[in-house]
């Protein structure tokens, strides 16, 4: 009756890895997560190692997973992937109070996202 269903939502040329319930604010994921999008793997791979930030660690091995997923689950060749999509999603936020003078407190508020990488293998012209 309707469209037939694609199991895992992607194309034949696409493979993804799911990071969640990472500590850090979405904000501050989304700027490492610009550094990748659209490039080669191995160039993100590469910008991700000489990060300072600290949650370049995690998006990195967020990265390596998709291109693990590619490689074994769906057949892709790893030199030929791109990075065509990093996107961030805000999870929950923890609420903390800390002490401050006088009686009084102040809210503190930590929060967690999630990150989704989509890498697609793309023919080369020559």
């Amino acid at each position: 009756m309707g469209k037939p269903k694609n199991p895992r939502g992607l194309k034949d040329t696409e493979a993804k890895a799911v990071l969640r319930m990472l500590r850090t604010s979405g904000q501050k994921l989304n700027l490492v997560a610009q550094l990748i999008r659209g490039k080669k793997v191995d160039k993100a791979l590469a910008e991700l190692s000489f990060s300072r930030k600290r949650i370049a660690g995690p998006v990195r091995k967020t990265l390596e997973s998709a291109i693990a997923n590619a490689e074994n689950n769906h057949g892709l060749d790893p030199d030929a992937l791109v990075v065509a999509e990093a996107y961030v999603g805000d999870s929950l936020v923890m609420k903390r109070f800390m002490a401050r003078g006088r009686g009084r407190s102040a809210r503190v508020e930590k929060p967690f996202s999630h990150l989704t990488i989509v890498v697609r293998e793309v023919q080369e012209s020559a």
